[in-house]
């Protein structure tokens, strides 16, 4: 059984940083693709980044030179590096996993496996 469990979130003031971890169970990281998403109150939920099965890696132009996905493959858990935060990158955060054939969508759909998420919280 496919699980996904996301770790790391709190609370930092702008310009920090925060790396937030998703472990996954059931189920080898290098055979999937896996993403990074956000969702704020009263807002859709967003791609912030994903990687591919060959370590290739895509991410938002809203986050782009500021957040770094990575994978850790003997942990068997996914990261995401995030600095230089804003207030405006206050949402909970979702790891997300598929067996699909192509990799580094950022849409929801491109995804069938999602963790519960971490807050992630920017006070400025």
């Amino acid at each position: 059984q496919v699980q996904l469990r996301e770790s790391g979130g709190g609370s930092v003031q702008a310009g920090g940083s925060l790396n937030v971890s998703c472990a996954a169970f059931g189920y080898d990281i290098r055979t999937v693709c896996m993403g990074w998403f956000r969702q704020a109150p009263g807002k859709r939920r967003e791609g912030v980044a994903s990687i591919g099965r060959d370590g290739s890696t895509s991410v938002a132009d809203s986050v782009k030179g500021r957040f770094t996905i990575s994978q850790d493959n003997y942990k068997n858990t996914l990261y995401l590096q995030m600095n230089s935060l804003k207030a405006e990158d206050t949402a909970m955060y979702y790891c997300a996993a598929d067996f699909g054939r192509y990799c580094l969508g950022l849409a929801d759909y491109d995804y069938r496996y999602w963790g519960q998420g971490t807050q992630v919280t920017v006070s400025s």
